[in-house]
């Protein structure tokens, strides 16, 4: 798991440490110290803590004035023991959504399980977004059944092309419209 990095080609347009608006700015990265782990895998130190030990991520981009952002997520979603919404809810999502964001993109073929616990905070993050949305891409089969039984699929959306969007050659700018099509077509 060291070796998997954020995606980083988006560094010309935005870094989320550069950003005074995101809760990671100012942080500073090592490119030697492995200062991250899940269990006894170690994370490539670009990844961001939120404060959850099973579950980190990486803000690729942030636009305030369109009001969306890219997040990548590694690891495994743990709401049952780590209450990890919550914390990602509290120390990133809220902060987020003060300052214009109401359409997220999660990208979570990195995520390797789920575990539920209940629906609140998805609730009141979905109740913040107003007339944004939420949408998981590139989730693995087994964690979207994982949502999908526990009903969290209400608040995130997945299936069809976001289960499996190529998005790695576009500009940012291009994937979040890509997503924000396929929510409209669901929409309408």
């Amino acid at each position: 798991m060291h070796e998997i990095e954020p995606y980083y080609k988006w560094r010309d347009d935005y870094i989320a440490s550069e950003d005074e608006y995101s809760p990671f700015y100012a942080t500073e990265y090592s490119e030697f110290e492995f200062d991250k782990q899940i269990y006894n895998y170690l994370l490539h130190p670009q990844w961001d803590s939120f404060g959850s030990n099973t579950l980190y991520l990486k803000v690729l981009f942030a636009d305030y004035e369109r009001g969306y952002t890219i997040i990548e997520l590694i690891g495994e979603w743990n709401d049952a023991i780590n209450n990890d919404i919550m914390l990602m809810k509290r120390e990133l999502l809220e902060l987020m959504v003060d300052s214009g964001i109401n359409k997220f993109v999660l990208i979570g073929e990195n995520v390797l399980n789920f575990h539920s616990s209940d629906d609140c905070y998805y609730e009141e993050w979905f109740q913040d977004v107003e007339d944004g949305w939420i949408a998981g891409v590139n989730f693995r089969e087994h964690v979207i059944d994982e949502f999908k039984r526990n009903n969290i699929d209400y608040y995130i959306n997945f299936g069809g092309e976001l289960d499996d969007l190529i998005w790695r050659n576009l500009k940012p700018i291009q994937f979040f419209k890509k997503v924000e099509e396929q929510l409209v077509k669901r929409l309408n």
